[in-house]
């Protein structure tokens, strides 16, 4: 049984006592926690699935750089609309029922972009993706944690922040990859990528449905709309994993905002293939460092990943200033590797730190703080780019990433290598706590 939620048998009826219920299929542990996985890659994938087609976008119905980042930065304002009302949902109506709500809205904005006739349609595409990400991140991280930690592998929130991170990557590379592609040589270039996006939703929706039923990981509270609450012997460990966490989320303003554009700029080709295989370097080289960090303690992954995102961002502000190709190439890079420790890291302080009954608040809290950043920041990078000029943008967004790099650098220092939770470092922390 998963730590801290109580499994309803699949022949009864969630909250029915012992009312009989006709016997239904429901997944395996492993198979749970590969569509848990999925969920997760989902919202990085609807995320960024219309980066390659700003563009295009923007040409058709004559858009400015301020338009097309505000389509994109009403997506993690109502995220956070979303995390702010309902982010503790999951510990009361359990992760299924919340994914399923969540993937439901995801495919709706999705089916939206697919037939979008003006701009209007896109803000409200955007809106509803906002909504399916924002009731979906944490429940589909906490069912992460949960089927990962209930195998023989016991308690290991190193492997759950593994799993979650590398299905991010996932979902981001292939959003640009098959995005990109289907621009560049299918027909219909700003349509079938979204269809093809809202078919893999709906056979994501129907396997969810199959996950087994979580009864209320007993909070023996009514549930009712409110900020996602953090536990106060958690705090701490919040503090420093949410701002490791908004440093790597902001990444997403330069990469999926104005990076298309950038990468365009930069290489000098309209191929959107070519120019998403380019963006797509940040989540390749994200997920490669997720797998070969996982032996690190979060303190080395964290302080590692700062000094990665600082360093990017001054090759980019660099790439920018002298137009080339190969330092936009290494500033992609070493972003990628920045967001991954960082997100890696962040992911096992807090899996480490959060009670299994509020699990799915805390998590919610945190992408709550990580998507208002990346809302407030592109928003203001978009009147920037239209009023200033995207060089100035750049500039100034690398320059916001690095200095929330080096805040958490700060918290970073200040944990100690041999602490137990809330700042469970390494697995075979053997200290006790008061």
């Amino acid at each position: 049984m998963v730590e801290g939620t109580t499994v309803v048998p699949i022949d009864k009826d969630p909250g029915a006592g012992t009312s009989p219920k006709r016997a239904g299929f429901a997944l395996g542990r492993r198979a749970s926690l590969f569509v848990s996985a999925s969920v997760v890659a989902h919202t990085l994938w609807t995320s960024a699935a219309p980066a390659m087609a700003y563009r295009l976008y923007a040409d058709e119905w004559h858009l400015n750089h301020t338009v097309t980042t505000e389509i994109f930065a009403i997506y993690p304002v109502v995220v956070v609309l979303t995390l702010i009302g309902f982010g503790d949902i999951s510990d009361h109506i359990g992760r299924r029922a919340t994914m399923l709500m969540g993937l439901g809205a995801s495919l709706a904005g999705t089916l939206l972009f697919a037939v979008a006739p003006d701009v209007l349609w896109l803000f409200a595409a955007r809106a509803l993706m906002g909504v399916g990400v924002g009731l979906t991140a944490g429940p589909s991280t906490a069912a992460v944690v949960e089927f990962a930690t209930a195998g023989p592998a016991g308690n290991s929130s190193q492997r759950a922040a593994l799993i979650a991170t590398v299905a991010q990557a996932a979902g981001f590379a292939a959003a640009l990859l098959l995005g990109g592609a289907l621009i560049a040589y299918a027909p219909w270039p700003t349509r079938l990528s979204f269809w093809v996006l809202a078919m893999l939703l709906a056979l994501l929706l129907v396997a969810t449905w199959f996950l087994p039923r979580h009864m209320a990981t007993g909070t023996g509270m009514v549930w009712r709309p409110r900020l996602p609450f953090v536990p106060s012997k958690v705090r701490k460990a919040f503090a420093t994993a949410s701002v490791a966490m908004m440093t790597a989320y902001t990444h997403g303003v330069l990469i999926l905002s104005l990076g298309g554009q950038v990468a365009h700029d930069l290489i000098g080709s309209p191929n959107a293939l070519l120019n998403g295989a380019v963006l797509s370097l940040f989540a390749i080289v994200s997920g490669a460092v997720s797998i070969v960090a996982r032996p690190l303690t979060a303190r080395t992954a964290m302080t590692l990943g700062a000094f990665a995102s600082a360093t990017g961002m001054g090759l980019l502000a660099l790439a920018v200033a002298l137009h080339g190709l190969p330092a936009f190439l290494l500033a992609t890079a070493m972003a990628g590797a920045g967001y991954s420790l960082l997100f890696l890291s962040a992911l096992q302080v807090i899996n480490a730190a959060a009670p299994a009954q509020q699990r799915g608040a805390v998590l919610s809290a945190l992408y709550l703080l990580a998507y208002l950043s990346l809302g407030m920041v592109a928003i203001i990078l978009g009147i920037v780019a239209t009023g200033w000029g995207l060089r100035l943008a750049v500039d100034l967004g690398a320059g916001v990433i690095a200095l929330l790099s080096l805040a958490t650098l700060a918290l970073a220092s200040a944990m100690r290598a041999s602490a137990c939770p809330p700042f469970r470092l390494a697995p075979d922390c053997a200290c006790s706590n008061p």
